[in-house]
């Protein structure tokens, strides 16, 4: 990860950075102006791909970079490397071709390698090469062998497979498909385990002192999580050395991965879901997270058109896609789509007429992406950079209240908020939503946040495993970590603080209702009311109080630190009563009064507004720093269904109070090109939106 520029500091201070001013060096991604179209190539498309069409089409829909098969798996051009697998139906120049051709349009090119497997006649002549699960068995798909990352074919040979292609090729960047450590089949859904091939076994030995490696993923076993640090290091070690690798042969060579460490720009997927209720927010949440948590890089975050491994000739439905693109603009990404083959005969092209529209947008008003400092207030904890399970659960319940409420807030991933110490103090509210685990040196982080006046709101199992934190920030301690709480009910008795609840006394419940002892809070709320007797209505009653609450404040110095010990996001992802939400809302109404004053709308729950502060993204100013104004991005997700995506239903007569310490020199909107009337008092900026259809970006000039 490149040094952070004093500059950095400094804007990291005044709370959010304009995520893309990082550095000064001209590197052509600096810009965050991609518009990525991925075309993930099955070998036998190898015989039909033809240069000139590729990059008409890449013109006619406004791409400005194609990401292109280049090897790994196999080789889509004439390698000459006897461990590297020659794809049967290539064409020996097409790469070659379509790379002139793209550079001669002004479309950069970045290529793809993956290196987690290798096929059978590879395998054949190296199985000492491949996985080995702790059951002796290999990953296979078809043909296809997977790798062990600290054996000769990725510690030596990828690194030839990369040099030959740069050698060969005057290519703008590479990308790194599925890297690191594979012990799930993900096209299978099948679980193999740790790998134990013999260079990984000797690997960990020099690596742990001889200690033996694991063979099972148990967190509470220390000989687990110091194999989970060799995992780290020899990533990192192996990463960094192919970043000296492609550096020293181009500077200009951009490296893109999921990972942070040694790359230039992080790509993110949004992909559809497997399991109910679909997230809308998949796009506004992988941005939102991976530009806070990592502002010193680019992001790109890929609209993946499958359905799933098993479905990879379906898309998922338009609005989906124009979902995710326009958040990707709205949260400071560039335009990225991820699909199977070419654009020629490809099987399901519904979703071009979006593709082309949005990236067209993107290319007519530039210069208004891309160079973006978040105003928010208040920061979500994101529990890893791909959530899954009950945490994910309580992070998106939590994420969707605030949304829902048009409060703005920023999103940083758990394992960043020990690097991001300035930035985390800035904040005048951090949200925890059952983050279980923090390093050390992030819990230190919090606590100096909290000496400082940042307010702290904990759910559900948030640092478990730190009772001492618990104690100290939220003067809580845990005596029953999981109960199920459905038959119990909460009683919003704090009418001061619980504001929402006229004609309502009892609040039903489910999931996990933690019992802790909040005597060590400076108060305590939301009793909790006993199970009672289920069943028929003769005899239903008996909800006494337990003496137990489901919610602790403790008082600071500066701040206020509160807990409920509950699954509230949870509840609400997965059944969303409005009740739930509220609890969440009064309570940050209660430590930040002013949450809500920053957008006042009456837009529906349905429209997501995002309003960042912007710099134009043109080449002559590149290192400016001082705002040219106000955005504010309007996703229209009236369409989205639950389980279905439809069309937008248009939404009239909006009405928006946008604080700002400035008053507009004009207001216009993006998609119509039109002023928009205005007036301005008392810090606020007042205007209307007569309708709103799938999306607008109302800029606010200075």
């Amino acid at each position: 990860m490149k040094k952070l520029y004093t500059l950095l500091s400094l804007v990291f201070f005044t709370n959010s950075v304009f995520a893309q001013n990082t550095t000064f060096e001209d590197f052509w991604w600096k810009r965050n102006n991609l518009r990525v179209i991925q075309m993930n190539l099955p070998s036998y498309e190898a015989a039909t791909i033809n240069a000139d069409s590729i990059v008409a089409d890449l013109i006619t829909y406004s791409a400005n970079t194609l990401l292109i098969n280049a090897g790994g798996i196999m080789a889509f051009y004439p390698t000459k490397l006897d461990f590297h697998y020659i794809n049967p139906f290539m064409k020996e120049n097409v790469l070659g071709d379509v790379i002139k051709k793209c550079h001669q349009n002004n479309i950069k090119v970045i290529v793809r390698f993956d290196f987690s497997r290798v096929h059978e006649s590879i395998y054949k002549a190296h199985p000492d090469w491949c996985y080995i699960s702790p059951k002796g068995e290999r990953i296979i798909n078809t043909d296809m062998y997977v790798v062990s990352i600290n054996a000769p074919y990725v510690q030596e040979k990828a690194f030839k497979i990369v040099e030959e292609v740069i050698d060969m090729f005057p290519i703008d960047g590479i990308f790194l498909n599925m890297p690191g450590y594979q012990v799930n089949n993900p096209y299978e859904a099948k679980y193999h385990g740790i790998d134990q091939n013999d260079f990984d076994k000797k690997a960990f030995a020099k690596y742990s002192n001889g200690k033996v490696l694991p063979t099972e993923e148990n967190k509470a076993d220390s000989l687990y999580q110091k194999y989970l640090e060799f995992k780290k290091h020899t990533v990192e070690d192996w990463s960094e050395r192919l970043h000296k690798l492609v550096k020293s042969k181009n500077e200009q060579i951009a490296i893109c991965t999921y990972s942070d460490k040694f790359v230039d720009i992080i790509r993110h997927e949004s992909q559809s879901m497997t399991t109910l209720p679909y997230w809308p927010y998949t796009a506004s949440d992988n941005v939102g997270n991976a530009v806070n948590s990592f502002p010193d890089h680019i992001i790109s975050n890929a609209s993946i058109q499958q359905i799933s491994f098993q479905s990879r000739y379906n898309a998922v439905e338009p609005q989906e896609v124009q979902i995710r693109l326009y958040e990707n603009i709205a949260n400071g990404s560039g335009l990225d789509l991820s699909m199977m083959g070419d654009m020629r005969g490809y099987e399901d092209e519904r979703n071009y007429g979006v593709i082309k529209k949005v990236y067209a947008f993107h290319k007519k008003h530039e210069p208004y992406f891309g160079k973006y400092k978040s105003l928010a207030k208040i920061a979500i904890v994101a529990p890893g950079a791909w959530p899954s399970g009950e945490p994910m659960q309580e992070y998106r319940g939590i994420q969707l209240m605030l949304r829902e409420a048009h409060i703005p807030f920023d999103i940083i991933e758990d394992g960043q908020i020990g690097n991001l110490r300035e930035k985390v103090k800035s904040y005048q509210l951090i949200i925890l939503p059952e983050i279980t685990y923090l390093k050390p040196e992030a819990i230190q982080v919090l606590k100096d946040a909290s000496k400082v006046g940042t307010n702290l709101i904990a759910t559900n199992r948030t640092l478990f495993d730190s009772p001492e934190t618990l104690q100290q920030l939220f003067g809580a301690k845990m005596e029953k970590k999981d109960n199920d709480g459905a038959g119990n009910y909460l009683v919003p008795d704090n009418r001061n603080i619980f504001k929402s609840f006229p004609g309502q006394k009892m609040l039903f419940w489910k999931f996990n209702l933690g019992l802790y002892d909040l005597s060590g809070a400076d108060q305590t709320l939301l009793p909790v009311l006993s199970k009672g007797r289920p069943g028929p209505p003769e005899i239903i009653g008996g909800h006494e109080p337990t003496g137990y609450h489901a919610l602790g404040i403790k008082n600071h110095e500066k701040s206020k630190a509160l807990i409920f010990p509950v699954s509230l996001g949870r509840i609400y992802y997965m059944h969303g009563y409005q009740e739930h939400k509220n609890l969440l809302l009064d309570a940050i109404r209660y430590v930040l009064p002013e949450a809500g004053k920053d957008i006042q709308t009456n837009a529906p729950q349905r429209v997501e507004v995002i309003l960042k502060e912007f710099v134009k993204n043109n080449v002559s100013n590149k290192e400016k720093v001082m705002a040219d104004g106000l955005i504010l991005h309007l996703v229209n997700l009236t369409g989205f269904s639950g389980n279905s995506y439809f069309e937008p239903l248009p939404v009239y007569n909006l009405s928006f109070k946008i604080k700002s310490a400035k008053k507009p020199a004009k207001i216009f909107s993006l998609s119509s090109g039109q002023p928009i009337k205005f007036s301005y008092a008392n810090t606020l900026i007042n205007l209307q939106i007569s309708k709103l259809e799938g999306f607008d970006g109302i800029v606010m000039e200075y």
